[in-house]
């Protein structure tokens, strides 16, 4: 009796498949096409995808635009005719956004909206089986870092990539530090400053015709109901190298702050932060947006016999510079961080699920920002555990709000008071 491997030998179909073995072969080593959407379209939603289609170039692989999605749908319309993408798969509005999710053939979102609606899209996009590019930080308040970890967690279960913005996690200097940091060639971290001081990067007037969400939306950087204010929107970058350097996550702050010169919005000009990270290390955060002021973007870490200069120098105290050993390239990191995701879903680099990271780093920010307004020293418990907290509860306006029918309530364009109970919680 002829064996199958005989039969399938002296068969038609083989003959057939063998004619097109090199059709098939070419296909096999043809590029990948990455079928890309982005949810939230203004600068940052546009540099990542030409960062995205870059990285993919990279690799030799390609990512297409096949979608987008932004509260104001003409943004949407002006990314999609840049990549000659047909008006037809551009979505406007708060819920534009579950049209892309309900599309079988995206592979990847790329999420860049205004920080409130991002662990709602986070959460959606998982839940549709999508890989995703998160832009830093991802929550405005407690209970959408909860949100946004327990989506995390679901995508490691669903084999997701979730890569975030934190691009110096994916800058060659960052890797090497935390590589000798790792290794114990440096380290431990015993103590240090993080700064992002800098200018109100820009403010949006409110014109006639425009509803609350409109205004809102329009300029989310300046409320803290949008952003969560600049320490957990901005400054999370140069927290998020603390946190990553000593390996652990502060168990509270106690911070001060204050509004001298912003004038729209209900956030503070400048903070000033003590992280504490428990065995007798702190980290001081300062950040700070005021015009014509004195900028530093920087982190400076100490261990014992050194300082780090994050992504820079390591210096001995008595002025030699530590040499360090490792080659991670010399990209560009907001390339590599997309390299990484892209790399992550074909699997030929690790797999990548920063959103804990991303998230736990945001945290930081809320909690410094929270101790702030308030006065009072915060917990990390405090928004995620202890459910007896008034700062375990949100933002009183929420990203369902925004999806809802009808307009939502303006809040008052007035800082906070310390030593006053904050508002803003429900």
């Amino acid at each position: 009796m002829q064996n199958r491997r005989e039969f399938i030998k002296g068969s038609a179909v083989f003959a057939t498949m063998m004619a097109a073995a090199p059709t098939i072969l070419k296909a096999q080593g043809a590029p990948r096409v990455f079928k890309v959407a982005v949810v939230g379209c203004g600068g940052r939603g546009t540099g990542a995808l030409k960062n995205s289609i870059e990285a993919a170039k990279q690799l030799g692989q390609q990512v297409k635009l096949v979608a987008t999605a932004d509260y104001f749908v003409a943004s949407a319309k002006a990314l999609a005719a840049s990549h000659g993408l047909d008006e037809k798969f551009c979505f406007g509005g708060a819920n534009g956004y579950k049209k892309i999710m309900e599309m079988p053939e995206v592979d990847i979102v790329i999420l860049t909206t205004p920080l409130n609606f991002r662990p709602r899209h986070l959460e959606a996009a998982v839940k549709a089986g999508k890989h995703v590019f998160a832009e830093k930080g991802v929550a405005v308040d407690a209970p959408g870092v909860r949100q946004f970890i327990a989506a995390s967690k679901l995508a490691t279960e669903k084999k997701l990539t979730i890569v975030a913005g934190t691009q110096r996690r994916h800058h060659p200097g960052y890797l090497l530090q935390a590589k000798a940091l790792k290794e114990g060639t440096l380290g431990p971290i015993i103590g240090g400053n993080v700064y992002w001081n800098g200018n109100v990067p820009w403010i949006k007037r409110r014109t006639e015709g425009m509803s609350n969400k409109d205004y809102l939306c329009k300029n989310w950087l300046n409320f803290t109901e949008l952003s969560g204010d600049h320490i957990v929107e901005q400054h999370v970058h140069n927290i998020d190298i603390a946190n990553w350097f000593i390996g652990r996550y502060p168990k509270s702050a106690v911070g001060m702050g204050g509004r001298a010169r912003r004038v729209t919005g209900n956030q503070f000009d400048f903070f000033s932060v003590d992280f504490d990270y428990g065995e007798g290390v702190h980290i001081h955060s300062m950040c700070r947006q005021l015009n014509k002021c004195h900028s530093n973007v920087s982190e400076s870490l100490r261990t014992a016999d050194a300082i780090i200069s994050g992504g820079g120098r390591v210096m001995r105290p008595n002025g030699d510079k530590v040499e360090l050993n490792g080659d991670f390239g010399s990209g560009n990191p907001y390339d590599m961080e997309h390299v990484d995701l892209l790399k992550s879903i074909m699997g030929t680099g690790p797999y990548m699920n920063e959103g804990e990271t991303v998230a736990m780093s945001t945290a930081c920010g809320i909690m410094g920002r929270i101790s702030a307004y308030t006065g009072q020293i915060v917990g990390m418990a405090d928004l995620l555990t202890k459910e007896s907290s008034p700062y375990y509860k949100g933002c009183a306006l929420t990203a369902e709000a925004f999806e809802a029918d009808g307009d939502v309530e303006l809040p008052a364009e007035v800082a906070p008071i310390p030593g006053e109970f904050d508002a803003r919680f429900k």
